[in-house]
């Protein structure tokens, strides 16, 4: 049996501010478990003469050890560690690259109503200048963060509070977007006003509701 959905219920006029994950929730997240899981263990494997099997099992047991931190979305630090270009890797499947439905509309639907955007990311900034040439949601944000411009992972409750020093904003009437449920507990630890957990990161798997958050499989639903 599927999971019941939580609806979100708020009004866009309590809002002011809303706050956009990119991998998952605006992004279809097929690109990157790919990319980790399959393409990466395979060059992986070529390069250390091991089976696909051996180099994927490998690399699953160090990327669960920097899980949630700076260190698992930073290209640099896989490159040295890996002895691979990741950067140049990424960029050879950057076809896989897509935009989920629905996520451009609802981008302009913010700006129609006057509301201010900010893409707030975990991803290393390498990773956001590939996927910005590849998409056009770019021009449609206010500003554009990667959390290693804050110092701090988003599961970590203090990145938000130095996001509002940054960003400057109330957060009281702002709402977060985010498929990742870590990141949103951090978010309701610090106090965010309005959270929203994106059901769908993937099309390859099922849409999976959030049983402690609102949520959407796409967001024309948060669009009247």
């Amino acid at each position: 049996m599927a999971d019941k959905q939580i609806k979100p219920t708020f009004s866009w006029s309590q809002i002011d501010t809303i706050l956009l994950d990119m991998d998952g929730t605006l992004l279809d997240k097929y690109f990157d478990d790919h990319f980790w899981e399959e393409y990466v263990p395979k060059v992986f494997a070529e390069v250390n003469n091991l089976s696909p099997a051996e180099a994927r099992k490998a690399l699953l047991k160090r990327y669960q050890a920097v899980e949630s931190t700076l260190q698992w979305t930073d290209l640099d630090f896989w490159s040295e560690q890996l002895g691979l270009d990741i950067p140049e890797l990424k960029c050879k499947i950057d076809h896989l690259i897509q935009v989920h439905p629905y996520v451009i509309d609802f981008l302009k639907y913010l700006k129609k109503i006057g509301k201010t955007v900010h893409l707030v990311t975990n991803a290393h900034s390498k990773t956001l200048d590939i996927k910005l040439r590849k998409t056009e949601i770019g021009p449609h944000f206010d500003r554009l963060v990667c959390a290693e411009e804050i110092g701090l992972a988003k599961e970590q409750s203090e990145f938000w509070y130095k996001l509002e020093k940054m960003l400057d904003f109330d957060k009281s009437r702002t709402l977060l977007a985010d498929d990742t449920e870590k990141v949103l507990r951090s978010a309701s630890e610090y106090g965010m006003g309005f959270l929203v957990s994106v059901a769908r990161p993937s099309t390859r798997i099922p849409i999976a509701y959030s049983q402690e958050f609102p949520s959407v499989a796409f967001f024309n639903e948060l669009i009247p």
